[in-house]
């Protein structure tokens, strides 16, 4: 397998591309603004290539997110649609009729639940769990869930996770994602579903939407991310070619003295045996 190639700019390759799955969050913004450069190598991408399609693993309805883009400065014209680990989870618990859950996760999620309609019920009489994430995101770490957990693990309850993600960069500090519970639930013996990335059912989603953008499937897809675990991961399975962005949660680990190493970069997607085709420090055309 070749090594990483470190490149500047997408301009450097997208001639062999005519399809881009971008990641939202450490990519396209970092939660409160977005990143300098990111809406003009999406739109010149769409412009020059083909169509661009955010997958973001965001426990919400896509609906949702373009107004949140709007927000933080991202023009419209430089995607043509969203696709969320919600819009897959939604699709999981579809397959769960008939089953009642007991719910994790803030009060800003409440669309999310609104939207996949299952019935709720407390923790001693539910059949499954359905978390979006910590219910205080901002104070609360995985380990605050553990007496709550061992119990319904022990008991075979499912947790649907509608995030996968374990952490995202919210500003300048880290904060603890569905995905850091699910990864705790396992732990405690609990059978967790997803499906977000890196989980085919968000990637069958994109493809179905981005050929109906196109009107045709296109021939080369590109993936854009910053999670190793997640972004990266799901590419390969897809056998998708991708762009490591290491202005994420892996800055530091792919950094050398403030700088995009190979040498660092290779150790850190080694270590959970993915592989990128090229890297850049943050996005840009």
């Amino acid at each position: 397998m070749s090594a990483t190639k470190l490149i500047t700019g997408l301009s450097e390759i997208a001639g062999e591309y005519d399809g881009l799955l971008c990641d939202a969050w450490g990519v396209i913004h970092n939660g409160r603004e977005l990143f300098p450069g990111a809406a003009e190598a999406l739109t010149k991408f769409r412009e020059t290539r083909g169509p661009v399609v955010v997958l973001t693993n965001a426990p919400r309805l896509s609906d949702v997110i373009p107004a949140q883009l709007d927000r933080l400065g991202l023009p419209r014209e430089a995607y043509d649609a969203v696709v969320t680990s919600g819009d897959a989870t939604r699709q999981i618990v579809r397959e769960m009729a008939g089953k009642s859950f007991y719910r994790i996760g803030p009060s800003k999620d409440d669309g999310l639940f609104a939207a996949v309609d299952i019935e709720l019920a407390p923790l001693s009489g539910a059949d499954a769990i359905f978390c979006s994430g910590p219910n205080d995101d901002e104070t609360e770490t995985p380990e605050d869930y553990r007496g709550l957990l061992t119990e319904p693990a022990k008991r075979g309850l499912p947790m649907v996770c509608a995030n996968p993600d374990i952490v995202v960069r919210y500003g300048d500090k880290l904060i603890y994602c569905a995905g850091a519970l699910g990864q705790l639930y396992e732990q405690l013996g609990g059978k967790v579903l997803l499906g977000g990335k890196p989980h085919p059912p968000i990637y069958e989603l994109a493809k179905a939407r981005m050929a109906q953008i196109a009107g045709r499937e296109p021939s080369k897809l590109l993936a854009i991310g910053d999670g190793i675990g997640t972004d990266i991961k799901g590419a390969n399975a897809q056998g998708i070619d991708c762009v490591f962005v290491a202005d994420g949660i892996f800055a530091e680990a792919a950094r050398k003295d403030g700088k995009l190493s190979g040498d660092k970069l290779a150790q850190a997607l080694d270590a959970d045996g993915v592989h990128a085709e090229y890297a850049m420090d943050t996005i840009a055309w």
